[in-house]
């Protein structure tokens, strides 16, 4: 077990840091080592940017440790340009081998139709894994890089890491909430989503908007996995839907998840662009509740068969490295 180094951050306690960021700049004389920051109860206006990689950030509840901004997409710079997609988030994580436990990411800047994008998280690195975390937002609440090559507006990319070396990463969500509006779960990454809720804000709309926008990459073998969630809304019956292929070859799969009332009996959109009929791939697997009835899906989605299911398990999208990265924080499991 590899030795952990410790820093605390408590607003009240004089011999601890006072803020997040503060932490995460004596974090850096350690760099190279695993470092847990120690979030104590509180709300923190921070918005933080994370590249040290074996980062552990932890809160002792995810309901009273929260970091919060409200950063939005049509905010103004100060030369009077907007701020775009990728300048919200809350908090960015540019860097590999990030974990979190017990902390909420939320934006505050409301919902998608007045706010536009903001981000509560970006994630951008490897084998990342949050347990028992909250993201809550409106409109694009989760990103999981990286950004597509392109993109479909010129400029669309400001503010993005849009010169690194684009590499797919492969984050773990484990026990988490993840609540927003339009296309709140987006991107490029492998994710695997378990034992989670994945809640969507009622907008009081005839279509109150699209759970994910996944962006995989031709030939990546798994976009998102959602396995054993819960999708949950008080929005109204058949109003929401799965997802849309924000690029060409995006691939969600959904197993033995509860789908509630508001799910839309189609389950998927093909943003205006039959030609991704062709290259999506969108699977479900035994889900149950009134949105899992399959009898009106789109033709161009399908049903796992139960032989094709080993091939989506936690090791198989992710591989072996979570199984370390326990081993090395003294767990047996999560």
């Amino acid at each position: 077990m590899k030795v952990i180094r410790r820093i605390i951050v408590d607003a009240s306690d004089k011999s601890s840091c006072s803020s997040i960021e503060s932490a995460l700049q004596t974090a850096r004389q350690y760099e190279g080592e695993p470092v847990c920051i120690h979030v104590r109860p509180g709300v923190y206006h921070e918005k933080l940017v994370i590249e040290q990689p074996e980062i552990i950030l932890e809160g002792e509840c995810a309901e009273k440790t929260v970091l919060s901004y409200d950063d939005y997409a049509a905010k103004k710079m100060p030369d009077g340009t907007a701020y775009g997609t990728f300048r919200t988030a809350t908090v960015r994580i540019a860097a590999d081998d990030f974990t979190a436990r017990n902390i909420t990411f939320l934006n505050t800047a409301g919902p998608g139709p007045k706010a536009g994008q903001a981000l509560a998280l970006y994630v951008d690195g490897d084998r990342m894994v949050f347990e028992n975390c909250r993201m809550i937002g409106g409109q694009d609440t989760l990103f999981t890089a990286p950004i597509p090559p392109k993109a479909v507006q010129r400029g669309g990319f400001k503010g993005a890491d849009e010169f690194r070396p684009e590499r797919t990463g492969r984050h773990y969500y484990h026990r988490c909430l993840i609540s927003g509006d339009v296309d709140f779960i987006f991107g490029s990454a492998t994710a695997y989503f378990e034992d989670c809720e994945i809640r969507s804000n009622n907008l009081g709309r005839e279509i109150n908007g699209y759970v994910t926008a996944a962006s995989t990459p031709a030939g990546q073998a798994f976009g998102y996995v959602f396995n054993q969630c819960r999708f949950t809304s008080d929005c109204k019956e058949g109003s929401v839907y799965l997802g849309r292929p924000w690029r060409d070859y995006a691939k969600v799969a959904i197993l033995r998840s509860e789908l509630g009332a508001h799910i839309k009996r189609e389950g998927w959109h093909d943003w205006d662009r039959p030609d991704t009929h062709e290259t999506v791939t969108y699977v479900e697997y035994d889900n149950t509740g009134a949105g899992a009835d399959v009898s009106n899906r789109e033709p161009w989605s399908r049903q796992l068969t139960e032989a094709e299911l080993p091939g989506y398990s936690r090791q198989a999208v992710l591989g072996d490295w979570l199984l370390t990265r326990l081993s090395e924080q003294g767990r047996e499991s999560l």
